[in-house]
């Protein structure tokens, strides 16, 4: 849920008139007026093909130009001119369409104002909509925009898409175009009420309403950092793994700070405009999400966007994430940076690999889990079940090789990772000070042949049943 929008009257006046109209459509004794505003051409563009689709997922209610551009750009194929479609669940301004008449490409732009569900099947609406090329969710309330679900709404929107147009929205624009909505109907989650209780009333969903190509499984959310929402959009992901809310057992949460947009292609690669924005993976049932009980949820993905990165939807990463986790309630701490576990800096990024969760006993090195055989990159996971632990994995590396080994160290324990040869000696070590600090090795083998080496992660203080992650690359 967020702010209204932008709730300046609109002053018609006579020089203005030929490029912006103001017509009330449907009025009945059971609601208020829809109301339509156009501006730009009195005329639709025609044209038999576009070159989208395209969409804009943004942190707050209004348009960001950069994405915008990029949007109206992709989906004429760089000549002509498209319409645009505002669709608003109150107000009576036109900030979205201000913002969008002006720029290159466009021909029109049409504010449409619905105030009741039932709108959803007002006939000038869909006509509007089905004749657009991109249809824009402004800010508001998106239980408003859930209750379009089933209505020709829904279907005029998906034509658009479908025809190669696009579609967008901001702050509750942006919540109503994933897979699965957090639809806010009974009221507006905090992080310390869905951690405390992912089953508290206020976090409510929809489902089935709009599912885009390449977009499955995803969970949006808005005013990200400002508003501190990573900890709702952790309890989100364990509810839709959870409840089912999504197939295959993983849920993305795809959070867009304030000021910020994500330009998705068609192609299902999204590229930041703005300060930040956050992919959370949860890939696992959670441990605790129980009516009542505050959320324990460990090994939580998390990709971090700055300006001019990119996520590829349609291939997801399994690189370049960091991980924290929440137990009893309370998140780690540093929830919106990290170091990544996996790197995913060269060119092309690494794919593929395989993982390997640690095999009790393997406290010593002639007891040490073989993972030379795993695929690389790999991951390999495992805890300190005690104060004294020592986790031992053997693998080879060959002349002119180079291995790289970050671990990632939740916030239960402090441990130090080492390189030794075959022998036991040490090669290399990361020793950081402070619980849930990050370790990470680098060794190149120069010698000829190959050999046999040791990674040893042991505690240095506490312990627990956390998972620590280790990303280890062979170069």
């Amino acid at each position: 849920m967020s702010p209204s929008r932008n709730a300046r009257r609109l002053a018609v006046t006579a020089s203005a008139a030929a490029l912006l109209t103001v017509v009330p459509l449907g009025v009945t004794a059971a609601h208020a007026q829809v109301t339509r505003v156009r501006q730009g051409s009195a005329t639709d563009a025609a044209r038999a093909s576009w070159s989208g689709p395209a969409y804009t997922m943004n942190g707050s209610g209004g348009i960001v130009t950069a994405t915008m551009t990029k949007a109206v750009d992709a989906i004429r194929g760089g000549t002509g001119a498209i319409d645009v479609v505002v669709v608003a669940g109150s107000g009576t301004g036109t900030p979205e369409c201000d913002v969008i008449t002006p720029l290159a490409g466009v021909n029109s732009c049409t504010t449409l104002t619905l105030t009741a569900a039932a709108d959803g099947n007002n006939s000038q609406v869909n006509a509007d909509i089905r004749n657009a090329e991109f249809v824009y969710f402004a800010g508001g309330d998106q239980c408003r925009y859930v209750a379009w679900k089933g209505t020709a709404l829904e279907a005029s929107v998906e034509s658009v898409v479908a025809k190669g147009g696009g579609v967008g929205g901001g702050s509750a624009g942006h919540h109503v175009n994933s897979d699965v909505v957090y639809d806010a109907c009974t009221a507006s989650a905090t992080s310390a009420t869905a951690l405390a209780n992912p089953y508290d009333r206020s976090l409510t969903f929809t489902t089935g309403m709009f599912r885009w190509p390449n977009y499955a499984g995803t969970i949006n959310d808005s005013h990200f950092v400002t508003r501190d929402r990573m900890g709702r959009t952790i309890a989100f992901v364990a509810r839709a793994v959870k409840d089912g809310l999504v197939s295959g057992g993983k849920a993305w949460g795809v959070g867009v700070e304030e000021g910020a947009s994500l330009y998705v292609d068609r192609a299902g690669r999204a590229t930041l405009s703005g300060p930040s924005a956050y992919v959370v993976l949860g890939d696992h049932q959670p441990e605790v999400a129980v009516s009542g009980q505050p959320l324990t949820y460990t090994g939580v993905k998390i990709w971090k966007l700055t300006d001019g990165q990119s996520y590829d939807f349609a291939n997801r990463p399994t690189c370049g994430y960091y991980l924290r986790s929440v137990r009893a309630g309370v998140p780690d701490a540093s929830l919106y940076s990290g170091t990544p576990v996996t790197d995913c800096s060269s060119t092309p990024p690494p794919s593929g690999g395989s993982s390997y969760a640690e095999v009790e006993p393997n406290d010593s090195r002639t007891a040490a889990n073989d993972v030379s055989g795993l695929t690389f990159p790999a991951t390999i996971t495992g805890d300190m079940k005690s104060a004294s632990d020592r986790d031992y994995f053997a693998l080879t590396l060959g002349s002119g090789q180079t291995l790289t080994v970050n671990c990632a160290v939740p916030s239960a324990y402090d441990a130090d990772l080492y390189l030794l040869s075959a022998t036991g000696s040490t090669l290399t070590r990361s020793v950081n000070d402070g619980a849930g600090t990050d370790e990470s090795v680098t060794l190149t083998r120069t010698a000829s042949g190959s050999a046999t080496y040791h990674l040893d992660l042991e505690a240095y203080a506490g312990s627990g049943t956390a998972d620590y992650a280790c990303a280890v690359t062979k170069s």
